[in-house]
């Protein structure tokens, strides 16, 4: 089968490029960036596609492709003309996004309609955001079948990338997500907080608009669902004070600002960080009853996992005999062990506590 990776030239982009190669694969490279590309492609002996992201261009590049892997952000600007043109030309769609009206999209009933019509593959989410807390989630489902909330987060120590950073950006001028009874809900960043043990003992977390509120609901049907980070105490309170100013922050002015800063300012953290670097990953899942069960387990740096987990996708699409076509998640794909046969994870690590 022949595969791309579109953006390669981006920050995650390349690094999947470049692990694919030492893996002993071939991917088409594309972008947009014709002199980044072709450089990339001759240094790795891949063959190279330029095109910008309108539906015809993409199309026509998509023709002779089997699976397209999407690595271009923010994945609000890009992912729908990508998929459009997969769903048209019969090309299995990933990407690593954690944004969470691309998931909505990607989910939504006409889009699963057309990807089972079309014989298609379409999955969102396939590096940290969010494999690690989708399986968790499943884990969990396992475990309590009649959960009805779901929490899920992380603790990372790596730097962030350019890209990561500009979704980031596009976020400061909007409200915090979770999932109540079924449907997705705004609130303000920073408004919710508690203290989570994600594995190396209790910190200050607050609720962030991560992507499970939406992959989670469709992997376990769980109508209830927030996702949390650890941050000082201080950080939770300025993260409060911080969503007052969220209306200046969305302007657009201000946001060609703060994007061009990450341009000019912003490189992702370098392969000495990525590889000494872990993240721990938490969730836990109650159900009417009171009766309470955590699920832990530790894997590689943020960006090490995405390149690994991307991969380890791609890898299994390439070399399955024929899977159902529609909308899935990494877990409903795969199932909830998949995190633990990923380069740089542990052993699930579970907890249960009774009422």
């Amino acid at each position: 089968m022949r595969w791309m990776i579109y953006g390669a030239n981006g920050y995650t982009g390349e690094l999947i490029a470049r692990q694919a190669a030492r893996d002993g694969m071939r991917p088409v490279l594309a972008g947009r960036n014709a002199r980044a590309i072709h450089r990339l492609g001759d240094e790795l002996g891949c063959e190279t596609s330029i095109f910008a992201l309108s539906r015809e261009a993409a199309i026509e590049a998509l023709h002779d492709v089997d699976l397209v892997l999407h690595c271009a952000g923010p994945f609000t600007d890009t992912s729908q003309v990508m998929i459009e043109a997969c769903l048209e030309t019969g090309t299995h769609y990933l990407d690593i996004t954690g944004e969470i009206d691309v998931f909505e999209y990607v989910h939504s009933k006409q889009r699963v309609a057309q990807a089972k019509e079309r014989g298609v593959i379409l999955c969102s989410g396939v590096g940290f955001d969010v494999i690690p807390t989708d399986c968790v989630a499943r884990k969990l489902k396992e475990l309590i079948p009649d959960a009805t909330t779901l929490a899920l987060g992380f603790s990372a120590a790596a730097g962030i990338s350019p890209g990561t950073m500009k979704t980031a950006v596009r976020g400061l001028g909007s409200s915090s997500v979770e999932r109540v009874n079924g449907k997705l809900s705004s609130f303000p960043i920073g408004a919710k907080r508690r203290t989570i043990d994600f594995g190396r003992g209790s910190r200050t977390a607050i609720a962030i608009p991560w992507g499970d509120v939406s992959t989670a609901y469709y992997t376990t049907d769980i109508p209830n669902i927030t996702t949390w980070v650890p941050v000082p105490t201080a950080a939770a309170y300025a993260a409060r004070a911080l969503s007052w100013f969220s209306p200046i922050l969305g302007k657009e002015a201000v946001q060609e600002r703060l994007l061009r800063y990450v341009d000019e300012n912003v490189s992702g953290p370098d392969e000495a960080v990525r590889e000494k670097s872990s993240t721990y990953v938490w969730g836990e899942a109650t159900n009417e009853e009171g009766r309470k069960v955590v699920v832990r387990i530790q894997t590689a740096s943020t960006y090490a996992f995405t390149v690994y987990g991307a991969l380890a996708v791609v890898k299994r699409l390439l070399g399955s005999g024929g899977m159902l076509a529609g909308s899935f998640t990494p877990a409903m794909l795969f199932g909830s062990h998949f995190i633990e046969e990923i380069q740089g994870s542990s052993s699930f690590v579970i907890d249960e506590i009774r009422p």
